[in-house]
């Protein structure tokens, strides 16, 4: 029966699932995210429960035989969330534990070539989530933010929002996936939203909610946007190749008065 291995959708369960693999001396035929499985009477799934020392053990091996520009690939490709994203990035790890020398630059592998690819379109939309984020500050100090990027990038910009708002309280929140990450001034936790008092669209917070003076301070914001925009010098074309159109309903400064 063709098998097919199954983990919880995270990074650490996938790790676990190619620590099993090796294991068990399986290869299976597909591995596929829990939530996104299309169920077949002739395979046999095979739930992993994910485990982070398993896990930790192969990302440990799989940095140290990848050069410094290329140590995340395998992280990066995933976060891309694409389709069958998984045998790809598990046909590529074998490669590299079977010794072979850079592998990560063969690009006459279709996989190596493809999570190159893809890796860096993940790069690039985790830049765009130090660019296009706009906060907006509860009545309880809490800075709110809610983004939809292009895939699940919001792990790699937690790092530079610790070290930028370190004294202070923020959710980002990510509105397509429907999960965000809060950070109370020790430490950051994965969260989900059981009560969404934002508009789901554009991820602005009720105005009952917001603290006195915050509606303010983004008309301001938007006023000091309309006025250094010179009017003669205005290029929409170019404005959209450097600031994407499906960011503009998050950005305080392109909404209507």
């Amino acid at each position: 029966m063709i098998q097919i291995f199954t983990y919880n959708n995270t990074f650490e369960g996938f790790l676990t699932v190619v620590f099993e693999c090796y294991m068990r001396n399986a290869y299976p035929a597909d591995i596929r995210p829990r939530n996104k499985l299309q169920r077949n009477i002739f395979c046999e799934y095979i739930f992993i429960e994910s485990n982070p020392d398993k896990a930790a053990r192969v990302w440990k091996g799989i940095r140290e035989r990848l050069p410094g520009k290329n140590k995340n690939l395998p992280f990066y490709s995933f976060l891309s969330e694409a389709d069958g994203i998984e045998m790809k990035i598990f046909r590529f790890i074998k490669r590299i534990f079977s010794k072979q020398f850079d592998v990560d630059t063969d690009f006459g592998d279709p996989d190596v070539l493809y999570l190159n690819q893809v890796s860096m379109k993940v790069k690039h939309e985790g830049m765009r989530m130090l660019q296009f984020v706009r906060f907006q500050r509860t009545k309880e100090g809490l800075y709110f933010c809610g983004i939809e990027p292009r895939y699940d990038v919001i792990p790699l910009a937690i790092n530079h929002y610790k070290r930028r708002f370190a004294n202070q309280k923020w959710i980002i929140c990510d509105l397509k996936r429907d999960y965000g990450i809060f950070y109370d001034l020790k430490e950051t936790q994965e969260i989900v939203l059981t009560q969404k008092n934002f508009n789901e669209l554009d991820g602005a917070v009720q105005d009952y909610l917001l603290e006195e003076g915050e509606e303010f301070y983004q008309q301001l914001w938007k006023t000091y946007f309309k006025n250094i925009n010179i009017k003669e010098r205005k290029n929409l074309r170019l404005q959209r190749q450097h600031m994407p159109q499906r960011f503009w309903k998050y950005l305080t400064e392109m909404q209507e008065d």
